[in-house]
């Protein structure tokens, strides 16, 4: 007689500020497609933004816009960001109850949508395996998500007097040193919580942290290499850079943390031979552009952006604060090599790009001026382990953590 296999159903709730959009929110869809298809329940709590229609079965509202907007002012005015959005909060762990998931997958929990003080309660009785995956820095910090960039370690000992109370989560007033104490009475003793981090340069400094308490477990962020490599196209053509040395730079927002200034500062150290394209800027930022850039606004098409990247000599990676940086792999997966800062876990996915110091333009500049030298008008092959960088490995190192039994 044969033996029966039985496959015991899982209920999952993920919780992020988006669903479906953006790094974090595709990380979730992609996993909750993957459970849909074993036959498990998946919903994801999400606070913002639009949701595209074909995930919106997952998809759970926690609030509103004006929870958002009022939580965003109270961040703004006494330096509270996660502290708002009580009743929302409420009313969502209530549902949390009565859906009575068998695990809770924590991604990004601040952007204005939740409050830490409800949600924490709530996990420390739960009884429930609880996964967090941290995408930067702001859990263990008193306020901002950004202390790589700016140098900064007190947060080891506790915050005060912050270096990031300008940039987002903006306040007027600085409260770091109170909000620091406040995240570590709030975020400790959990029980069963592992944290998951997507590099091993993040999971240093949670090792450092207060969140020390818990295993950290490095899970790379993967890409779909079935849409992401060398494609013949006429993008040099069109846009004339057929004897250009073209340099790339993508992004889903361009600011001061992504390197913007510098890319500026780039093009006026390199010669007419080399051409800078920008992808995902807006329309006053594109207006803003010196002659030498060429600004591309944002596109959805995952095809257009393989041809870009297919067509690039070079992806150049500027950001401040990188805690993997897929848009290094995605590059790679196209044929086209990496620079990039030596910021936070860029170089862990630039594999063997070239790794600059942070901010210093001068020796990018001469890099790539060297790296033209070399090669001429030729595009060296790039070898990767395509297996090693598409999500599918990501998705299955999940599924085993989820600890899935059948």
């Amino acid at each position: 007689m044969g033996s029966a296999v039985f496959l015991y159903i899982m209920k999952i709730l993920m919780i992020n500020v988006v669903c479906g959009i953006r790094s974090t929110g595709r990380i979730c869809t992609d996993l909750a497609a993957e459970l849909e298809t074993q036959g498990h329940e998946v919903k994801i709590a999400y606070g913002r933004f639009e949701v595209p229609e074909k995930f919106q079965k997952f998809a759970v509202r926690i609030g509103s816009d004006f929870d958002v907007k009022f939580h965003a002012l109270k961040a703004r005015l006494l330096d509270s960001c996660g502290f708002g959005s009580r009743r929302a909060t409420e009313n969502f762990i209530s549902w949390v109850k009565k859906f009575d998931p068998d695990v809770i997958h924590l991604h990004n929990i601040h952007g204005y949508y939740i409050n830490l003080e409800i949600l924490f309660d709530y996990l420390r009785t739960c009884g429930k395996k609880i996964i967090w995956t941290l995408h930067d820095c702001w859990a263990f910090t008193g306020h901002t998500a950004y202390c790589d960039a700016l140098n900064c370690e007190k947060w080891r000992t506790g915050c005060g007097k912050c270096l990031g109370i300008k940039k987002y989560p903006k306040s007027f007033i600085d409260r770091s040193a109170f909000n620091w104490k406040r995240k570590k009475f709030l975020m400790s003793g959990i029980p069963n919580m592992t944290i998951i981090t997507p590099s091993h340069w993040l999971a240093g400094l949670v090792k450092k942290s207060f969140l020390s308490e818990y295993p950290v477990r490095v899970i790379h962020n993967g890409i779909d290499t079935s849409k992401f490599y060398p494609m013949k196209n006429d993008f040099r053509n069109f846009y004339g850079l057929k004897n250009k040395f073209m340099i790339l730079g993508v992004a889903t927002a361009w600011d001061e943390m992504k390197g913007l200034p510098d890319y500026i500062k780039l093009a006026e150290k390199l010669g007419e031979d080399f051409k800078i394209i920008l992808v995902g800027l807006t329309k006053k930022q594109k207006e803003k552009l010196p002659k030498n850039i060429l600004g591309i606004e944002r596109t959805n098409s995952v095809e257009e952006l393989a041809k870009i990247y297919s067509a690039a000599d070079m992806l150049v990676n500027f950001s401040y604060s990188e805690s993997f940086g897929l848009t290094n792999l995605e590059a790679l997966a196209c044929g086209t090599p990496v620079l990039t800062y030596n910021s936070g876990g860029s170089p862990e996915s630039a594999l063997n790009g070239i790794i600059i110091q942070r901010g210093d333009v001068e020796a990018a500049a001469e890099a790539l001026k060297n790296y033209k030298n070399l090669y001429f008008c030729r595009k060296p092959d790039v070898f990767v382990n395509r297996s090693e960088i598409d999500k599918r490995k990501t998705l299955s190192e999940y599924l085993k953590f989820y600890d899935i039994k059948i």
